[in-house]
């Protein structure tokens, strides 16, 4: 029974927490996730760019 308590008192507390969050507006929510897709793209972008141009120093060194 001791462990049914725990888990009742555990859910309960993690209920008064959650009432306590502020949570972002759809603008806010969207603002941040078109932020990280962009970023996302520009360092994928300048991964590419790099090893496209070490590949080819490489290319250059090996033949």
């Amino acid at each position: 029974m001791q462990i049914i308590s725990k888990v009742v008192n555990y859910i309960k507390a993690s209920k008064s927490e959650l009432k306590k969050v502020v949570w972002p507006t759809k603008k806010t929510t969207r603002n941040h996730t078109l932020l990280v897709i962009g970023i996302s793209l520009a360092v994928a972008a300048f991964l590419g760019i790099v090893d496209y141009i070490l590949t080819l120093g490489f290319q250059l060194v090996i033949s």
